[in-house]
């Protein structure tokens, strides 16, 4: 049992790897981007992880919510702010941001006209 506890103390970061791993298709499947497209990735990142991480601070240093040592690494960065915070941070925004796109590809494939439809023969007219 002594290697469950192990696994238990990555299994957050485990978590938000499989997140990237869930979402990545979506860059080179469904042309999302966001990879491809490094700086308004990090400037939307930056955005994010100052105003959570700014949010996450208050409430440790007041005594709001805490994390269990049993599902964290124990390393821990400004102000006790856990690492697996950090990464979920920059982690959920990619993940939301691959999605976004992908969809407004597909939404895009969707609408565009295809050969010989009604619209396309009214043009010809």
């Amino acid at each position: 049992m002594r290697g469950a506890g192990v696994i238990d103390r990555y299994q957050y970061l485990l978590l938000m790897g499989l997140c990237l791993l869930v979402t990545l298709p979506l860059e080179f499947l469904l042309g999302a981007r966001v990879y491809r497209r490094p700086r308004p990735l990090v400037l939307a990142l930056l955005v994010v992880v100052i105003v959570f991480s700014v949010w996450d601070i208050a409430g440790i240093l007041r005594d709001h919510w805490t994390y269990s040592p049993t599902f964290t690494t124990g390393i821990h960065l400004i102000f006790g702010m856990p690492l697996e915070e950090l990464v979920f941070f920059l982690v959920i925004p990619i993940c939301g941001l691959l999605t976004y796109e992908a969809v407004g590809t597909v939404l895009r494939w969707l609408r565009r006209p295809r050969a010989g439809t009604a619209t396309e023969l009214d043009d010809r007219a």
